[in-house]
């Protein structure tokens, strides 16, 4: 009986020491198979699954341990209070003591980069005045901007009818137009943003006073056009938004950089990137 104990305590030590087995370090830290696999049920809760997650899950604590050491060199040390505060509005759910650990490591991570790139990378780019009408024509077509517009449409529109509307002088006389055609104009004010797609892309470029082409039989008119106070505020926006695009790209490639120069040891063949 005594063997039977001392051959199942062997079992029992093996299948512990086959969980921590170290499959890979960086520059010098272990990362073991219970650490991918706590990372990987991280992601799931995350929604971030792939058939490829554990070597994903491996890249990714790689990817902290590089993040925190560099943020080191700047002072920048995000304590587990901090993390706990973020993943609290993560709404993660129940977390195993592997997992609260992993998602801690993971999150400092992710503060320390990010007042990384505050500090050093997003002092260095610069967004230019170009670059913002891009970005703004480019919002306009896939999702409108913050304009108020008046509109007359015209819908069930033949197409010698449509030949006939000519430019109105007034909003009124676009109406008065329609009805002597006998059509049902209807007149409405609505955000660009809040018209949908095919509409936005049919009275783009539309000079105010100005009857559209013919598309899926309706015809539109914008008898005016006028700025929201969100529109003020339009170009700041999308310079923000465009600097920490810039910022994120450099970011990565910095990262890419960093990565390169650790001391990454992979020991388990099915990791190896």
């Amino acid at each position: 009986m005594k063997k039977i104990f001392v051959i199942f305590g062997i079992l029992c030590m093996a299948g512990a020491a086959n969980a921590a087995t170290v499959v890979a370090s960086v520059d010098g830290t272990p990362i073991t198979d219970s650490d991918i696999t706590a990372r990987t049920k991280l992601m799931a809760r995350q929604g971030k699954t792939s058939t490829d997650n554990r070597r994903v899950a491996l890249q990714n604590i790689i990817d902290d341990s590089v993040k925190l050491k560099y943020a080191a060199n700047f002072n920048v040390k995000p304590t587990d209070k901090d993390a706990d505060a973020e993943l609290k509005k993560m709404n993660l759910g129940e977390l195993s003591a592997a997992e609260r650990e992993m998602a801690r490591s993971a999150m400092r991570a992710n503060i320390a980069w990010q007042v990384i790139i505050a500090r050093t990378v997003m002092p260095t780019v610069d967004v230019s005045r170009e670059d913002i009408v891009a970005e703004r024509a480019s919002l306009e077509r896939e999702h409108g901007l913050p304009l108020e517009m008046t509109l007359v449409r015209l819908v069930d529109v033949p197409d010698d009818i449509a030949a006939k509307l000519t430019k109105p002088k007034s909003c009124d006389a676009a109406m008065d137009m329609a009805e002597k055609f006998g059509g049902a104009p209807q007149k409405f004010t609505a955000l660009q943003y809040e018209l949908s797609a095919d509409v936005r892309e049919q009275i783009a470029g539309l000079p105010v006073l100005t009857w559209s082409r013919v598309k899926n039989g309706s015809v539109f008119l914008i008898c005016k056009s006028t700025k929201t106070a969100e529109y003020g505020k339009l170009d700041d926006i999308i310079k923000q938004n465009a600097m920490y695009k810039q910022s994120m790209f450099v970011a990565d490639q910095q990262l890419k950089q960093l990565r390169r120069r650790a001391v990454v040891i992979i020991n388990d063949d099915r990791y190896k990137l």
